[in-house]
């Protein structure tokens, strides 16, 4: 190893083992790959299984071929220009139903519903933690070649960045979820009063929420978003309960989540669906002037720390400055 090590320095300079580890990492990922992406089955295991369990067997193999037929049948349609992630879905979603499911409702909670969205995420992040990894070997290289560098900061260099580009889509999702959320949970309470409104005036809730999701296109577009889904989903046939629980899900906010129980409990009871609009808008009216409230009390002890930061120092400069000044002065004259 000692030989080894002397003649990559010898040939490619002090980072020459870097150099080579890393060449060595990128071809057994590159080796990996292919046998990840191409996996098939084993014919025995299916043979093992047709044994045991004819019956079984034979449905799963009729419906695996209806699945093949109807993907043939609507091919241009389920790819959508994915086919090259398509390769990849096994490396770039999650392995089990419960992560992809948690994933695609972290998706839908930051107003990314595509079919492919979860695939998609997982494709930026991978690409942009290996592009922001190349770009810091790049630096690396370049620090190293231009004056001696440290090994930590060497290694810092390179993975620094890499965490920040794979870690970015994160975060970029997670502020996009805080974001919608805010927005709902501001135009919630204008929303349940335009609802009010509706129903008083003799529409039914169905077409109420129509009327109050286009009202509300302009100034909440998430928030109208939502309502036109529970719309359409009313309109295809779902039933209104679970139509309200998928709102309540996909919004993850609890305010909704109240409303959604209100109108569920409302609706079974045979209660006036008027009167518990109209209560629970005046709660979320209140709670809308607490939320204000409560961040405006916050405001001056976050004001605080900035405040002594930027204004206490300019301040005794202003005041103390010319009498240090005036002290100088007299004592240099002293001295002289």
């Amino acid at each position: 190893m000692g030989a080894l090590n002397d003649f990559l320095i010898a040939k490619m300079g002090p980072l020459g083992p870097l150099y080579a580890v890393g060449l060595l990492g990128l071809l057994l990922i590159l080796s990996v790959l292919p046998v990840l992406i191409k996996k098939r089955i084993d014919p025995l295991s299916k043979f093992k299984e047709a044994t045991r369990n004819p019956g079984a067997a034979a449905a799963a193999a009729a419906a695996t071929r209806a699945a093949a037929a109807g993907r043939s049948k609507q091919g241009l349609r389920a790819s959508k220009g994915t086919a090259k992630l398509d390769k990849y879905a096994s490396f770039l979603e999650p392995k089990t139903a419960e992560e992809m499911s948690v994933a695609r409702l972290r998706m839908t909670r930051a107003g990314y519903r595509g079919k492919n969205a979860v695939r998609t995420f997982h494709a930026i992040q991978f690409m942009l933690g290996i592009l922001f990894l190349l770009i810091g070997i790049g630096y690396a290289i370049y620090s190293s070649a231009t004056g001696e560098v440290s090994s930590t900061k060497l290694i810092a260099s390179v993975l620094l960045p890499g965490g920040l580009g794979y870690y970015f889509p994160k975060y970029w999702v997670e502020r996009r979820v805080q974001s919608r959320q805010s927005e709902i949970q501001n135009g919630f309470p204008d929303a349940l009063d335009m609802l009010l409104v509706c129903v008083e005036a003799g529409q039914s809730l169905d077409q109420s929420i129509i009327r109050v999701s286009k009202e509300l296109n302009a100034g909440y577009p998430a928030l109208g978003e939502e309502f036109e889904i529970v719309a359409q989903e009313v309109k295809a046939g779902k039933e209104k309960a679970t139509v309200l629980r998928g709102f309540a899900e996909r919004s993850g906010v609890t305010d909704v989540a109240s409303f959604v129980t209100v109108m569920i409990q409302s609706q079974t009871f045979g209660t006036s669906m008027a009167d518990a609009l109209r209560v629970y808008s005046a709660e979320m009216r209140d709670k809308r002037v607490m939320r204000a409230e409560e961040a405006a009390n916050k405001l001056p002890t976050k004001m605080t720390l900035a405040t002594m930061m930027f204004t206490v120092p300019p301040l005794l400069i202003i005041l103390v400055g010319p009498s240090v000044y005036d002290m100088v002065q007299l004592f240099a004259t002293f001295k002289i």
